[in-house]
């Protein structure tokens, strides 16, 4: 498993075979075994493999190509709604529809997803995680039916790979991790820690086409701009309370 961890990346196309149903079922009987707050099972995943659901998913995922190729779509969703039904079954008062325990779902749903997407590549498949699912969760709520009190937090496009793709870098380990208290960054250790990434290929065939003159302002002016992420936090805040999270 280690070796699957170390060499892991990002699939975006897909060959068309279809996940064959004894693979499907480990993977997600390993997202059943995730870590989960007080044994709650706070999530559901929507296994969604026919064509027509698929594409009325794509365009909520802007039909980039790991969400128009891959056979199957995962969607991860922080879930409150069973459990609090199974209170009231039993004359308990379920206290669950509150932003509190739309982290602790969203946290399962995201524990889960990870298990998921590390059996999947021991099985020789391919996934890339979607983070359009916040862009449009209400969308996407409405497409798979979802209840008050499920609320989508993170799609998994999966399935056999076209092609090989290169290993994506990442920072160096000191830039994540800290012993014992945070240490903050200075400018030097900033310059330090992204001077391999600047330098790269990659990095400058990006800032060539973007006409742009660092990686950040890539980031900052392209990628995830200011006023894009407000309104989708807005969006997103407004779907949190519209799918029974914000009651108390």
């Amino acid at each position: 498993m280690i070796r699957e961890i170390q060499e892991h990346r990002s699939i975006r196309r897909y060959r068309p075979d279809s996940i064959p149903a004894p693979v499907m079922e480990e993977i997600l009987r390993a997202a059943s075994r995730a870590s989960t707050v007080g044994n709650m099972q706070l999530y559901s995943i929507v296994v969604t493999t026919s064509r027509p659901l698929r594409e009325a998913l794509a365009p909520l995922h802007f039909n980039q190509p790991a969400a128009t190729t891959a056979p199957a779509i995962l969607t991860f969703c922080a879930d409150v709604h069973r459990f609090s039904r199974w209170c009231e079954l039993r004359e308990a008062e379920p206290g669950y529809d509150n932003f509190c325990w739309f982290m602790n779902g969203a946290t399962d749903a995201l524990l889960a997803s990870q298990n998921a997407c590390l059996e999947a590549e021991a099985h020789g498949l391919g996934i890339c995680y979607l983070g359009t699912t916040l862009y449009h969760a209400g969308e996407i709520a409405r497409v798979l039916r979802l209840p008050k009190g499920v609320l989508p937090v993170m799609s998994v496009a999966m399935g056999y790979p076209e092609a090989a793709a290169p290993l994506t870098d990442r920072l160096p380990l000191e830039a994540v991790v800290h012993y014992d208290t945070y240490t903050d960054y200075t400018p030097e250790r900033l310059e330090a820690l992204w001077r391999e990434r600047e330098a790269s290929e990659e990095t400058q065939r990006l800032l060539q086409e973007n006409g742009l003159p660092n990686l950040a302002r890539i980031f900052t002016e392209r990628r995830y701009a200011k006023g894009d992420n407000v309104a989708f936090s807005r969006k997103y805040f407004d779907e949190i309370a519209e799918y029974g999270f914000f009651n108390q």
